[in-house]
């Protein structure tokens, strides 16, 4: 069983997500910032593939994908990277990224490589469903990769559906149309839509995402959900970092407990 599954089986709420860009601060720093984000007590863990144009990101989240870029972090560095890290990370692993560099590496050679070096599932905001169902769905299944699509307030009831039948991991529900980090705590029109997703009763289970950045905005995300992923507020503490490794563990002690 895909190790995603065996999470959402296990525990139904307050699961949180970690999200951080590969190869920063520092290019190797991937690794380490990974232990440590299992140290802390997140129960999964998301590797954001540095792009030049990441059109979903905010500011923190862009400038962390510059960095690394001129850090020399590649798709290949990443691999690189991540070869042999089950023997240390047992939770959850998910790359996130944009199409053009994954296409780039070639689908078919990424989605195997994938399965080679232990990734357990995929987030590709820029992926179309349909070109998933008609191109992508059977080589995904093929290596054992689950894929996460995105909805927002302005996803229709038709869509969200739709999505919630061709997607077998989890269904990455963005809090608000915006960019990333762009804004902190919940709003009433926000809360308005976690009920109306909650409503459709989706056989997925559902994470928060965009805005999570403590204890209090956590825990709000996790009465309408599975649980959130947290990103901006991440990087942040990350850039600011003296001691990666116990600043990580602290943050998401914060955040879980």
């Amino acid at each position: 069983m895909n190790r995603i599954h065996k999470l959402f089986e296990n525990k139904k709420d307050r699961v949180l997500s970690i999200y951080f860009t590969a190869g920063f601060p520092k290019l190797e720093d991937t690794l380490p910032i990974m232990e440590a984000i299992q140290a802390g007590g997140a129960d999964i863990i998301e590797v954001g593939v540095p792009y030049s144009d990441p059109v979903a990101d905010g500011p923190t989240i862009q400038d962390s994908n510059m960095i690394a870029l001129e850090n020399g972090i590649s798709l290949k560095k990443i691999f690189e990277q991540l070869a042999g890290f089950r023997d240390k990370i047992h939770i959850p692993v998910v790359l996130m990224g944009y199409l053009n560099p994954i296409m780039q590496y070639g689908m078919e050679a990424f989605c195997k490589k994938c399965q080679e070096v232990g990734v357990d599932g995929l987030i590709l905001p820029d992926l179309p469903m349909q070109q998933y169902i008609d191109d992508y769905k059977e080589l995904f299944e093929k290596y054992g990769l689950v894929n996460t699509f995105l909805i927002s307030p302005q996803t229709s009831e038709k869509r969200i559906r739709e999505i919630d039948e061709n997607t077998s991991g989890f269904i990455y529900m963005v809090s608000s149309h915006s960019i990333t980090g762009a804004k902190a705590g919940i709003s009433e029109e926000q809360i308005s839509y976690f009920d109306r997703v909650k409503a459709l009763n989706l056989k997925n289970p559902k994470l928060i995402g965009f805005g999570i950045s403590d204890s209090e905005t956590f825990t709000t995300a996790s009465n309408y959900s599975n649980g959130a992923i947290i990103g901006s507020a991440f990087i942040k503490v990350v850039k600011d970092s003296k001691n990666l490794s116990e600043d990580i563990q602290r943050y998401i002690q914060s955040v879980v407990n």
